[in-house]
């Protein structure tokens, strides 16, 4: 679902009764989850934001953003757990492993076929068609993936783990992930569970022993006839890589003494100071306590490292930040109900004035080396449209609103629907549309409403454009699309002829070149001569 860019209709905070609500839904849908824990996943006085959103494929999708990380989405009615909830609490769905070569494909949008599932020694999960199950990889029992179950356990067993097993709605590194702090998944050790019993549980025991072949067969969604991937074994056996839960994730330093909270309280301490002393200036205050964790303390995280507060003595950001406050570093005030913001920070703090960033490993300057070896590539930007307020009736049936964004062919599908299915096509000229209240209403001008009865199909549409609002969207490689409302201003150059033959290419070109790293502007150059100058094209929108 997440698979490709989605798109943010409205972010905004949620209402004390709706929070109520929320852990309420929560406590119906997830009834393992004990009261401590459901406050602690939708918490009462931090920020917890309501992000709408249009998936690529058209769904309206619901997330609730906690400490800038998604923790639930909502689907149809149905709320679902993203994989940053499961990390904290892993035994919250029924748990299917498969291989890790399977999760590039579920990140690209493929559903998990039952030949790639792993059956461990106690047998698959019991579940029934439709729940709701979390995936996760050989040797490492942090999920990756959420999906619905295609079928009963039963019937996976019944059908030799043949067909499909999971429709998968979220993964570990699709643009819902990415919508956080794109944290890796922790390192969880696999249960270790007494084998069943033989009799019971023959075809499990029975697709186990099948997988335990040289080879094993991963069938995927989109691969044709069901097309194999390949996994030989290597120096490990299967029993090794199950039992070994370091199997594709990163080991602590085995030579660092300290234990793993004193760890994580040292580096949250150094990410607080990095943002105070790097990051946040004095025009930032009133600063929310959530935006200075998501925006700025998370990015001073070393690389290779992650931040987690829950790991911490603390538990919680307010608690640190209170302690910090205790130390006069900064102060913390409740300018709005249940949001906490920082007020004040004393800058000539010993601690904040001695701070040092400790100098990169020879690794980490490696790559930052070779990313500035990487070419330029320009934004792509495109251009959109949003629908005003005297339009909403012609939109309204395919499900948008005032302020939707579409694109050119969105809105050219709409209005050809519209049109065909209130028969407003001519019946003896098919490039002719009738007008009806509503199209007159919206496409045409004051003195045209008695004399217009129809028009050409490219009239009709180029009229629709013209009376949507503009806007754009501007996607930097590697980055999520930027969509605003607007004309993108464009930037005239002029060549003028100055003494000693000596070129001037004026405050345009110079504007040109402040603008360009901000965003997306269009060019025009008013000089054939400039043509011979080298002026960069690739700039222009």
């Amino acid at each position: 679902m997440f698979a490709k860019a989605f798109r943010v209709k409205s972010n905004t905070a949620i209402k004390g009764s709706d929070r109520r609500k929320l852990r309420a839904d929560v406590t119906a849908v997830f009834p393992t989850l004990g009261t401590d824990q459901v406050s602690e996943l939708v918490p009462g006085k931090e920020e917890l934001n309501i992000v709408k959103l249009y998936a690529h494929r058209g769904d309206a999708v619901t997330v609730y953003v906690s400490g800038g990380n998604p923790i639930l989405f909502e689907l149809e009615k149905n709320l679902y757990p993203t994989v940053y909830t499961l990390w904290s609490y892993p035994d919250l769905l029924p748990t299917f492993t498969t291989w890790p070569l399977v999760l590039e494909k579920l990140v690209g949008g493929a559903d998990l076929m039952l030949p790639g599932l792993v059956v461990p020694p106690a047998g698959l999960p019991q579940v029934q068609k439709g729940d709701l199950c979390a995936i996760a990889l050989v040797g490492n029992r942090a999920p990756v993936a959420i999906g619905v179950a295609a079928m009963s356990t039963a019937e996976m067993l019944t059908s030799g783990l043949k067909g499909r097993g999971f429709s998968v709605l979220h993964t570990y590194q699709d643009h819902l992930w990415r919508s956080g702090d794109k944290s890796s998944p922790p390192s969880i050790a696999p249960l270790a569970l007494d084998p069943p019993d033989l009799s019971e549980e023959k075809g499990s025991v029975q697709a186990d022993t099948t997988l335990q072949g040289d080879m094993r067969r991963l069938t995927l969604e989109g691969e044709e006839e069901e097309g194999e991937v390949q996994q030989r074994c290597g120096e490990k056996s299967l029993s090794e890589a199950t039992e070994d839960p370091s199997v594709g994730t990163l080991n602590p330093d085995p030579t660092d003494s300290k234990t793993l909270q004193e760890q994580m309280d040292e580096l949250l301490q150094r990410c607080f100071l990095c943002a105070l002393k790097y990051r946040v200036k004095k025009a930032d205050l009133p600063l929310l306590t959530s935006t200075l964790l998501g925006s700025h303390m998370f990015s001073c995280c070393p690389e290779g490292r992650q931040l987690d507060i829950k790991k911490s003595s603390y538990k919680k950001l307010s608690k640190f930040l209170q302690h910090m406050q205790q130390e006069q570093i900064i102060q913390v005030q409740e300018l709005s109900k249940g949001v906490e913001s920082i007020v004040a920070v004393d800058w000539k703090h010993p601690r904040i004035t001695s701070f040092v960033i400790p100098e990169p490993s020879p690794t980490s300057q490696t790559i930052q080396e070779g990313s500035r070896e990487q070419p330029y590539h320009p934004p792509d930007i495109k251009s959109l449209y949003c629908v005003p307020a005297s339009m909403t009736l012609l939109f309204q049936e395919s499900g948008h609103k005032k302020g939707s964004i579409l694109e050119g062919s969105e809105v050219r599908t709409i209005v050809i629907n519209y049109a065909k299915k209130n028969d407003l096509v001519d019946a003896d000229n098919k490039n002719l549309v009738k007008l009806d209240p509503i199209l007159c209403d919206c496409i045409l001008e004051k003195g045209e409403q008695h004399t217009v009865m129809k028009l050409p199909w490219d009239s009709l549409l180029n009229r629709c454009l013209e009376k949507l609002q503009p806007a754009y969207q501007v996607t930097f490689p590697g980055q999520e699309p930027i969509v605003k409302k607007g004309k993108i201003c464009p930037i005239d150059i002029t060549l003028a002829q100055r003494a000693s033959n000596k070129k001037n290419y004026g405050r345009g070109f110079q504007l040109l070149l402040i603008l360009l790293p901000l965003g997306p502007c269009s060019v025009k150059i008013t000089t054939k001569e400039s043509l011979k100058e080298g002026l960069p094209w690739w700039c222009s929108g």
